[in-house]
């Protein structure tokens, strides 16, 4: 058994003592504990922060570690965002940023909806039915959210407030292709809502690399009510981008850390831009 003054694993920063609300199941015979999240890097110095809303696949053992997938399905961007977790690191690195990452697939609860929104937990996801999902109600949902989701948003907070002016910085990445869509052309997206003070410049230091083809809110919309940039940025004034990332761009760890690399120096220069 863990003593009080140990930290749950390698990348909790918080005292054990915060951490006993969010450890919800056993693993195995020496006892692991599970979080539903991991920060790295707390304390580095830098104004950025970067975070990863759909870094695992993971289904948590409290769910019996499955929700009746075959792992081919839960190794599709439906459970995650392909190699987004990989370049959130690389990112922080070379930003001496710290890092949050959810330890959690999509699947269970999407910490990237608002609690109210109704793609919170989702029955079917790009033509796959979810049978771990069929049948929750609304107890379960309530019982996920604060298993996960809820500890998770917490961190989060925690974390961006130990900067006064703190900018944060969402990855995430995109299947090339849905099933029966067009390809989606794009290399990268770069997704805002009405503060754009931070999304423009970086849009405009992407296209001028000159080799990609950028999307301004493509994919998707830079918006949703109660989302994580929503609840960590918008309601706070912070500076804020979302970037969306083809995912057969970044499988490998080579490709993660190089994007990681690239990245960061643009981001520096778009804040640079913004002048604040």
């Amino acid at each position: 058994m863990l003593p009080l003054t140990d930290p749950l694993g390698p990348y909790c920063p918080f005292h054990i003592l915060t951490q006993l609300p969010y450890v919800i199941a056993k693993q195995n015979e020496d006892h692991m504990t599970y979080q539903p999240y991991f920060i790295e890097g707390a304390q580095r110095p830098s104004r950025w922060m970067v975070t990863c809303d759909h870094a695992s696949n993971l289904v948590p053992p409290a769910l019996g570690g499955t929700l009746g997938l075959p792992e081919t399905e839960m190794a599709r961007h439906i459970a995650y965002d392909i190699g987004a977790a990989g370049v959130s690191r690389a990112l922080a690195e070379a930003l001496n940023a710290p890092v949050a990452l959810s330890n959690f697939s999509r699947l269970v609860i999407d910490p990237n909806r608002g609690e109210q929104d109704p793609t919170l937990l989702m029955r079917l996801y790009d033509g796959t039915v979810i049978p771990g999902n069929r049948h929750a109600d609304a107890a379960e949902r309530e019982r996920r959210l604060d298993a996960y989701y809820r500890p998770y948003h917490t961190a989060l907070a925690e974390v961006a407030d130990l900067h006064p002016e703190r900018a944060i910085i969402s990855i995430h990445s995109f299947t090339p292709q849905l099933k029966g869509r067009p390809p989606r052309p794009w290399h990268v997206g770069v997704l805002h809502s009405y503060d754009e003070r931070l999304s423009e410049p970086l849009f405009q230091r992407l296209v001028s690399e000159g080799d990609l083809v950028v999307g301004m809110n493509q994919p998707y919309g830079g918006h949703l009510p109660g989302d994580s940039i929503d609840r960590h940025a918008l309601h706070h004034g912070r500076l804020n981008v979302l970037i969306e990332l083809r995912h057969d761009l970044i499988v490998t760890p080579e490709q993660q850390q190089a994007w990681g690399q690239r990245l960061a120096p643009l981001l520096e220069a778009a804040l640079a831009d913004t002048q604040l």
